[in-house]
């Protein structure tokens, strides 16, 4: 795709800070660093998001998170890190090309901030839920 920017920098039209390169996937820092050393894996494919993924491109993109996360971690002396992947504008997706961050995390204070709502489950509404996507994982 001409117009995508993470297709540009796959091609050498637009500079990055590579730190991982094969057939299939290129690592790169983001050039937001939301924390040091925050990295973007993504699909040499240009696909839009996990949404649009085959398998084969998720398992090969996927099958190299660890080592890259790795990788981050003991490069940045971090305490631990956030995997994120976001899909479609209203979950933040800005890049419309498939990437997932490794954020590093240092404490506390870092500038992002995930929260759960803690609350007493409604069981009966979960055990529904889960069959509804229990059955489009089956289709």
């Amino acid at each position: 795709m001409s117009d995508c920017i993470f297709c540009k920098i796959i091609a050498g039209e637009i500079p990055s800070s590579k730190v991982y390169e094969d057939d299939k996937v290129l690592a790169f820092l983001d050039i937001s660093q939301t924390t040091q050393g925050h990295t973007l894996v993504i699909p040499k494919e240009h696909v839009r998001n996990v949404l649009e993924m085959s398998d084969q491109t998720a398992a090969t993109v996927f099958a190299r998170l660890p080592k890259l996360a790795r990788a981050v971690k003991v490069a940045t002396g971090a305490k631990g890190l956030n995997i994120v992947n976001n899909n479609e504008e209203i979950a933040g997706q800005t890049v419309f090309h498939a990437h997932i961050h490794i954020i590093p995390r240092y404490n506390d204070q870092d500038e992002i901030a995930i929260t759960f709502t803690e609350h007493e489950p409604d069981f009966d509404a979960l055990g529904r839920l889960a069959q509804d996507i229990a059955k489009e994982v089956e289709a």
